[in-house]
C-alpha cells in the first residue's frame, strides 16, 4: 500500500493531467455534436471490427458442426427430391438427370481414403448403426465415388471408383449409349468408360452419367466429361477417358444411398 502512495504522489502531475484531459474530452465530445458524432462513429468501428473478428473465430471453430447441419439438411432435402415422382410431371421424368425409383440418403464423413494404389478404399465414419449396408452407393453432390462393400457398428468400408476391380453402368447423359466405368490405376483423376458402341455420338466435353442398369446408383447421377476417346482394337467400340467431377483426393463428406426397392427386385429376378 506504501508502494501506491508513494507511486501516486512521485506522479501526481501527471495523473492530474490526465485527469483534466479525460474530462475536457469528455467535455468536448459531450457540448459539440461534430466532436460526438465523430466519436461515435469510431467507437462503433472499432468495436464492429472486434465483434467481426470474434465471429470469424467462432465460425473457424464451429466449421465441423456447421458441415454436419448442411449436410443434414442436402440429405432431407435429396430424400423429398427422389420421392415425388408422384409430383413430377412426364417430361421431367424423361429427363436423364431426373431420378426413378425410392431412395434413402445418409451421410457420414471419410475418415481413411487411399488414391495411390492400384485397389483403393475408403473408410467411413458411419456403419450399421446408421444403416449403411454393403452394396450401397457412395457419392458427393459433385459425383459418384464408391461402392460399401464391408460393414461393423460404427464404421464401413467402400471400393473406391480408383479400385481394379470397380465396375460401374454410365451412360452418355444426352443418350441412351451406355458401357462400364473402370479405372485403369494411372491418374486418380481420370476414369475410363469402355464398351461403348461406336455408332454413339461422341464429343469431348460431354457428360458421362450414371445409367441406372444397377440396383445401386439412380440413373443420371453426374460422374465426369469427355477428356478423349477413341476405338478399341476391335474397331467397335469406344474407350473413352473421363474427367471425373469430383477431385478423389480430397474427400471429406459423403452421403450414402439405399435402394428401398431392391430386395424386392432382386427378389422378383431370382424367380425361376
Amino acid at each position: 500500500m506504501q508502494q501506491i502512495f508513494n507511486f501516486l504522489i512521485r506522479n501526481k502531475n501527471s495523473i492530474l493531467f490526465l485527469i483534466l484531459l479525460a474530462v475536457s474530452v469528455f467535455l468536448t465530445i459531450q457540448n459539440h455534436s461534430y466532436q460526438k458524432s465523430r466519436f461515435i462513429s469510431s467507437a462503433n468501428f472499432v468495436t464492429g471490427g472486434v465483434y467481426n473478428w470474434a465471429n470469424n473465430i467462432n465460425t473457424y471453430l464451429h466449421l465441423d458442426e456447421y458441415n454436419e447441419r448442411l449436410l443434414e439438411e442436402n440429405k432431407q432435402l435429396r430424400n423429398i427430391l427422389l420421392n415425388v415422382n408422384d409430383s413430377i410431371s412426364l417430361e421431367e421424368k424423361l429427363d436423364s438427370t431426373s431420378f426413378e425409383g425410392n431412395y434413402q440418403f445418409r451421410t457420414a464423413r471419410v475418415i481413411n481414403n487411399n488414391f495411390n494404389k492400384p485397389d483403393n478404399y475408403l473408410t467411413l465414419n458411419r456403419g450399421e448403426n446408421s444403416g449403411i449396408r454393403e452394396e450401397q452407393g457412395v457419392i458427393t453432390s459433385q459425383g459418384i465415388v464408391g461402392i460399401i462393400d464391408r460393414t461393423n457398428n460404427n464404421y464401413s468400408r467402400a471400393i473406391s471408383i480408383l479400385n481394379s476391380r470397380s465396375r460401374i453402368n454410365a451412360q452418355l447423359k444426352n443418350t441412351n449409349h451406355f458401357g462400364s466405368l473402370m479405372w485403369n490405376g494411372k491418374d486418380p483423376n481420370t476414369v475410363q468408360l469402355i464398351d461403348v458402341p461406336r455408332q454413339a455420338p461422341v464429343q469431348q466435353g460431354d457428360t458421362i452419367i450414371t445409367g441406372g442398369r444397377s440396383l445401386i446408383f439412380p440413373k443420371g447421377l453426374p460422374i465426369g466429361s469427355i477428356e478423349s476417346f477413341e476405338l478399341d482394337q476391335t474397331q467397335s467400340y469406344y474407350t473413352i477417358q473421363i474427367k471425373l467431377f469430383n477431385d478423389m483426393t480430397n474427400i471429406g463428406y459423403v452421403y450414402v444411398i439405399e435402394n428401398l426397392n431392391k430386395e424386392e427386385i432382386k427378389e422378383l429376378e431370382n424367380e425361376q
